[in-house]
């Protein structure tokens, strides 16, 4: 990466961070929690069928009822799921699929990344999760972040552009203003798109770039712009150190 890269890296004040999908492995996540029920699907289901028809529904739920917890999203997610694939669950079995975020592992460079980017920017997180949810993942990642926005504290779930006002709002009383925000996430859909709405920068962490698809976030509507693109965490701090 160049010393050009390098530099202009160096002028944003704040990273602001999606973390399901860029910092927490997600996908792994979805897909070990969905085991019990996915074992009993009479046809063998690929994986990028089980996260793509788990895109579809959190999404329309997300939208439908946005003020629901995160949590209980995926629950009611788990039971259009079980529907789908003609097997029985009960709402318990429902509900513990709802609490599984707390297992869904970090990304192997996650935590060494967030700790050398900490003595550089002001790090936040804007998130579709729910508080108490964000707590399990957040003991994983080892930083103490200098805010932390969820969907439950905001009411709503990106893609909405209310998600990133609040976020561009709650930033200003920090004194830092859109154009030294530099939003970090791995979805378009969910992220990209709406910082292009915003008028912020972006940072795309392509964590499917050897996987077709978009995985467990739905296709974006139109191919948003990103100022940066990497593979992973450790190369967006490897850039930032200005290697080759």
């Amino acid at each position: 990466m160049n010393k050009e890269c390098s530099n202009r890296l160096r002028s944003f004040k704040a990273l602001t961070f999606d973390v399901y999908g860029t910092l927490i492995d997600w996908e792994t996540g979805i897909s070990n929690a969905l085991r019990p029920l996915i074992d009993q699907v009479s046809r063998d289901l690929s994986r990028d069928e089980i996260l793509e028809t788990h895109a579809r529904y959190e999404s329309y739920q997300q939208a439908l009822t946005p003020s629901k917890l995160y949590q209980d999203v995926l629950a009611v997610v788990y039971r259009r799921l079980a529907e789908q694939w003609q097997i029985n669950v009960t709402w318990e079995e429902c509900l513990r699929y709802g609490q599984s975020v707390r297992e869904w592992p970090v990304f192997s460079d996650s935590v060494e990344s967030l700790r050398y980017l900490k003595d550089h920017y002001r790090l936040f997180v804007l998130s579709n999760v729910d508080n108490e949810s964000f707590a399990w993942s957040n003991e994983k990642l080892g930083v103490s972040f200098d805010g932390i926005y969820s969907a439950e504290d905001i009411g709503s779930y990106k893609p909405q552009d209310r998600n990133f006002d609040f976020m561009i709002d709650q930033l200003a009383t920090l004194g830092i203003k859109k154009d030294e925000i530099l939003h970090t996430a791995e979805s378009m859909f969910h992220d990209h798109l709406p910082a292009n709405r915003a008028g912020i920068a972006s940072c795309h962490i392509y964590r499917r770039s050897k996987q077709d698809g978009y995985g467990a976030t739905m296709p974006p509507t139109s191919r948003p712009h990103y100022d940066f693109r990497f593979t992973s965490m450790a190369a967006l701090v490897k850039a930032h150190q200005g290697a080759t």
